[in-house]
């Protein structure tokens, strides 16, 4: 079976052996590949899956996506328990070791001004959900409108409520990525999720994501904890520590 080099991220060599059991996209432990004083972190996938007329075929195969993903975000994490890494985009692959070492020296410049940016630094995410509304039951007869009038004002009233809920939870949602700025060495605003796609309940009007040094990282997410419950019907998640995905001039 032909294999490909499929790459997941560029560093600079460990300080720290990986852990012994990782495994990558296969089920195979990755490799480290040194060139110029960078390391990739490579293992051996099947061309059959990753050359690029079959992975059109297979990145509309959402299990397979799916557990492909898993396993590239397993060894950037594992990855960021030991070293700053530069993670590659999902499904980077070259045709032999040869192949990956001339994209360390195209890009040899850029890998090193990153890494030097983001050297002790990592990647905090918050979201900002309003909770969805209770489905109501239905009302019983005594409690229904007496007339057109009387439900045109029960509807008026409840979109008031509504749209002041919204308006709430954008307030909130803008002055805690004000005050969690404050706290980053950067940050990143990204759209909306939606919540159809993510299957996550409540409407997302905060995705962001933060940089911040791992020296901070404790107060950082102290902060974002005291704001939980702050303000009814409104959620805040915070996820992290990642690789500094969004800081590194890849995406997911």
């Amino acid at each position: 079976m032909t294999g490909l080099r499929y790459v997941y991220a560029v560093c600079r060599p460990l300080g720290a052996p990986l852990q012994a059991e990782l495994t990558g996209i296969g089920g195979a432990p990755p490799a480290l590949l040194h060139h110029h004083g960078l390391v990739a972190v490579v293992s051996t996938v099947p061309e059959h899956d990753f050359s690029e007329e079959s992975l059109r075929a297979r990145l509309e195969d959402l299990d397979w996506l799916s557990a492909t993903a898993r396993a590239h975000q397993g060894v950037i994490d594992a990855l960021t328990t030991v070293t700053t890494p530069v993670p590659l985009r999902l499904a980077t692959v070259f045709r032999d070791d040869s192949g990956v070492r001339t994209m360390i020296e195209a890009r040899e410049d850029d890998f090193r001004r990153i890494l030097d940016r983001l050297e002790g630094r990592v990647e905090w995410g918050v979201k900002v959900y309003v909770e969805s509304e209770p489905r109501e039951a239905p009302a019983p007869a005594a409690a229904r409108p007496a007339s057109g009038r009387d439900y045109l004002r029960r509807r008026r009233e409840s979109t008031h409520a509504h749209e002041e809920k919204w308006r709430t939870a954008e307030t909130f949602a803008e002055t805690l990525h004000e005050r969690l700025t404050l706290r980053a060495e950067d940050a990143r605003l990204h759209p909306p999720q939606n919540s159809a796609l993510s299957g996550t309940p409540g409407q997302n009007v905060l995705n962001a994501a933060y940089l911040v040094s791992r020296a901070d990282s404790e107060e950082f997410v102290e902060l974002v904890d005291r704001t939980k419950g702050e303000v009814p019907g409104v959620r805040v998640e915070l996820t992290g520590p990642w690789a500094a995905y969004s800081f590194s001039g890849e995406e997911r």
